[in-house]
């Protein structure tokens, strides 16, 4: 091979894109390969938690897909490559594989079995000694293990094994967004994951609106009607669900479920004791936002719901969600800028990108990729018993005012489903129709916010009209 031949630089290089790889699905920032006569024949990255087991470290993954290439488990004449030090795991499946170099980056005073806590390779004992190197390329390896780490060792709440937060960087500096964070981590339901909400005005203002996001959207989806509400002098309060915006993300898509966001919403509710609301809701925040007044119906006096639906389980869903779902299937790693982008031209390149700001890679999407298909479509689906449940108290119960607002561009849950959600809500008006709005409807706030607060009475002194 010669001049071809990889130096041992130029093959951390590589194992440190495998890395990169791990970081991106939410692992650990490990990556491995194997080189035999100066070409890479396998490599690897950390996967514990993607394949649930807890064998598959970088080195570990490299090593199985290096024999199946040369169709046996002895590696002779093979050269590991690793990002981080390996552990005595690792080290014993390396000995066992009868590589002739280990070749590794960062060190690991933890866990490492090169040198740091033990020495396997200097074990002479053993029936088989494999020469190591450590060292190359150290500085960038540890760096990039710094990045990953860093924001669970910033922020004061710890994070979750299983979960993702990201970095408050991320949320520097966003048009029209510049509330600071509350959290909270300890409602029952949250089992130790941290849920972000926007607060402002007080506690004891005429009306508390009460704002629930859909996907892919979080709490910027409202800014223009938050800041319309809290100018009123009346309070906003807008959590992230969990897994959007500032809110912990699991890496799990089967983590999310209809009945339990529901119920962490429930919980957040009665932590803050929240009166005299007026129910904000847009997509999903209406699928999980209209099955929540029926649990408490004196805590609300509105609702002000956009672009959203009940889903029942014993109707059709509408077509355009339908498309909506298979096009998120087909492309579950979509650039949420540029949706955001298309359905609303109004918004500027840096408005399109606060919106995706959440989500920097895959890891960070898991709730993005689940909750379409978390929309109930059968009776029995997690979500429809309940769904039916709410459609009922809309019909007979709801004492409230409502106002529903529709945007006419919207492919997904336009006209026609506002006007069947219309027809079940005891009371309601016919929808407001926005010709020039798509799905993403609040963001024309501003217009929207002046008419809800005429509509709902929320002018200081004037709450005798709900």
């Amino acid at each position: 091979m010669g001049e071809d031949r990889l130096t041992d630089d130029q093959a951390m290089r590589l194992a440190l894109q495998q890395a990169q790889a791990a970081a991106a699905l939410g692992e650990v920032p490990v990556g491995a390969v194997v080189v035999r006569d100066g070409r890479v024949i396998a490599s690897g990255h950390n996967a514990p938690i993607g394949a649930h087991d807890p064998t598959a470290h970088a080195e570990v993954v490299a090593l199985r897909a290096a024999a199946q290439a040369l169709g046996n488990y002895r590696l002779d004449g093979c050269t590991l490559y690793v990002t981080l030090e390996p552990c005595a795991m690792c080290a014993g499946a390396m000995l066992h594989a009868r590589l002739d170099r280990v070749v590794f980056g960062a060190s690991d005073p933890k866990a490492g079995a090169a040198g740091s806590v033990l020495d396997l390779f200097a074990e002479t004992r053993l029936n088989h000694q494999t020469e190591v190197r450590g060292g190359v390329l150290a500085h960038e390896c540890a760096a990039l293990l710094r990045q990953f780490f860093k924001p669970r060792r910033i922020n004061r709440d710890p994070l979750r094994e299983d979960a993702l937060r990201t970095p408050d960087t991320a949320f520097q500096d966003l048009p029209g967004h510049p509330w600071p964070p509350h959290y909270v981590s300890d409602l029952p339901a949250l089992a130790g994951l941290r849920l972000h909400w926007v607060d402002e005005g007080p506690p004891d203002a005429p009306l508390t609106w009460l704002c629930l996001h859909g996907n892919p959207g979080w709490s910027y989806l409202y800014r223009h009607m938050m800041a319309a509400f809290a100018a009123a002098g009346h309070r906003v309060v807008t959590p992230d669900l969990i897994g959007f915006g500032r809110s912990d993300k699991p890496k799990k898509e089967g983590t999310h479920r209809f009945d339990w966001h529901r119920q962490v919403l429930l919980e957040f509710i009665e932590r803050l004791d929240l009166q005299r609301i007026v129910l904000v809701v847009q997509d999903w925040g209406g699928l999980l936002g209209l099955t929540l007044p029926m649990v408490a119906p004196g805590r609300y006096l509105g609702l002000l719901a956009m672009n959203t639906m009940l889903a029942t389980g014993d109707a059709p869903l509408p077509a355009g969600f339908i498309d909506w779902r298979q096009w998120c299937a087909e492309r579950p790693a979509y650039d949420i800028a540029r949706l955001l982008a298309r359905a609303e031209p109004s918004l500027s390149a840096a408005e399109c990108a606060a919106y995706a700001a959440p989500f920097p890679d895959a890891g960070h999407r898991a709730a993005t990729r689940a909750f379409p298909r978390l929309v109930p479509a059968h009776a029995d689906q997690d979500g429809a018993a309940i769904s039916r449940q709410a459609r009922d108290f809309w019909r007979h119960q709801w004492r409230g005012h409502s106002l529903l607002v529709v945007g006419a561009r919207d492919p997904v849950l336009g006209q026609p489903v506002m006007a069947e959600l219309a027809a079940l809500i005891r009371g309601c008006p016919p929808p407001w129709v926005l010709p020039e709005a798509g799905h993403f409807v609040s963001e024309h706030g501003r217009a929207i916010a002046e008419r809800a607060l005429q509509h709902f009475g929320a002018a200081r002194g004037s709450t005798a009209a709900l």
